[in-house]
Parts: structure tokens; C-alpha cells; sequence
């Protein structure tokens, strides 16, 4: 399974490693990722979402459902 978030869609991005002596390689910056489960009152159910930390305080301000709502909006989530 991939590591990207399921309601905002964050993934990996790709960046540098710097030596003192500006020597470059490359290297990826991987999303701050957690599996949590959540209920959702309206289906009666519960469901496992892997989604950032990030999402997660989303969650928490505006509640799971409206969260959800804007994740199927822009497509991130079934």
C-alpha cells in the first residue's frame, strides 16, 4: 500500500541531502503518516483511514464527516 494520505492526498516528495561539502544526493521526505480508525455516526460504521497528522488536527477542528466530505469533493477518497 502506498504512503499517502486518503483525505488530503500528501505523499513523498523528493529533495537533497547537503554534505558540508555541498555534495547532493538524493533523498525523499516521507509524509507524517498514521492508520487511525474513526466512527462515522451517520453510516453507523467504522472505518481505517491512513492519513497524515495534518489531516488528523482537520479532523479534529471540523469533525470526520465534514472531512470526509471535502476529501470525496476533490477526489481523494471514494
Amino acid at each position: 500500500m502506498s504512503r499517502v494520505c486518503e483525505l488530503t492526498g500528501k505523499k513523498a516528495m523528493v529533495g537533497n541531502n547537503v554534505s558540508h561539502a555541498m555534495n547532493k544526493t538524493k533523498r525523499k521526505f516521507g509524509a507524517n503518516l498514521i492508520k487511525k480508525r474513526f466512527y462515522i455516526p451517520e453510516e453507523d460504521k467504522w472505518v481505517t483511514l491512513k492519513v497524515s497528522t495534518s489531516a488528523l488536527k482537520t479532523i479534529n477542528k471540523i469533525g470526520i464527516s465534514a472531512a470526509l466530505k471535502e476529501a470525496r469533493a476533490k477526489g481523494f477518497y471514494k
